[in-house]
């Protein structure tokens, strides 16, 4: 009985998965899709159900794993990043804070407000410019239907309106060195995640990060929770009203590249060089 619960669990989310792939054309033949692979649950299945997905389709896949420096709680994170791609024959590309930037973010996250923004900053930086460097046409995240609607609602908040271009499944590529991303699990519910990666016996990183407690996005996740429990299906309804009402401009950002690095950015230098340079006042 537990064995066609899980086979019937499992097929549901690959179903729901592959619809968003097909619906969005989140991949075409002869892409080549770099998985950003942290080791949690929510890429860790992104990576499981891509690799699947091949069976269908004609595309060659392969892993980012970043590891950003934080004391006690990345290691699991970047062995389970490496057991899952060793299972399923996918190359794993490991980079660090310490190796790409010359520091981890435990060495730097005090001078900021909070330790979110560099981590973001410089994973985000570091992701793009080795997909860019390998030659991937794709970055696949693992970001599910709670990270999306939590990161449209601090947008929301912030007045933050540039960064609503940012929502849905698939980015469209806006400039040659930014890889542009697709997010595969766009509308399966975190928990259900969860679930997937309990019920099949996968090893992921399930640990909250340390500095994300404080955080902005834990707050709303918070709220969210809150607000389901109460009463179910206030995130779906949620993501219904963003899909149905919002007509977003996607190409309205125009980027430059940085005088300092070279990547593309929406100013003359990029976030990662301003916070780089913070840094090297402050601590060098």
């Amino acid at each position: 009985m537990k064995t066609l619960q899980k086979c019937e669990f499992n097929s549901k989310i690959q179903q729901r998965v592959e619809k968003i792939i097909n619906d969005y054309k989140l991949i075409q033949e002869d892409d080549l899709i770099a998985v950003a692979l942290s080791g949690g649950k929510d890429s860790v299945l992104t990576l499981h159900l891509l690799k699947k997905f091949q069976e269908k389709m004609d595309f060659d896949m392969l892993a980012i794993a970043v590891d950003e420096g934080i004391k006690g709680y990345r290691g699991h994170g970047m062995d389970a990043a490496e057991k899952n791609a060793k299972i399923l024959g996918v190359e794993l590309i490991s980079k660090s804070f310490e190796s790409e930037m010359g520091f981890t973010l435990d060495d730097t996250y005090s001078l900021f407000k909070s330790a979110c923004i560099p981590c973001g900053v410089f994973r985000r930086h570091i992701l793009n410019k080795t997909a860019y460097e390998i030659g991937a046409s794709k970055i696949a995240t693992g970001h599910n239907l709670d990270d999306e609607i939590q990161s449209f609602l601090m947008s929301f908040a912030r007045a933050d309106v540039i960064k609503f271009s940012k929502f849905g499944p698939r980015l469209e590529t806006i400039h040659p060195k930014l890889i542009p991303r697709i997010k595969p699990l766009w509308n399966t519910p975190e928990k259900e995640v969860g679930i997937w990666a309990v019920m099949n016996d996968i090893d992921v990183h399930l640990d909250e990060c340390p500095y994300s407690k404080l955080s902005l996005r834990a707050k709303t996740k918070d709220f969210l929770n809150r607000a389901e429990s109460k009463r179910p299906g206030t995130k779906k309804a949620i993501m219904d009203s963003f899909i149905k009402s919002l007509d977003i401009e996607k190409s309205a950002v125009k980027l430059n590249e940085c005088e300092k690095c070279g990547e593309p950015c929406s100013s003359q230098i990029c976030k990662a060089c301003e916070m780089k340079e913070i840094i090297k006042n402050n601590i060098y």
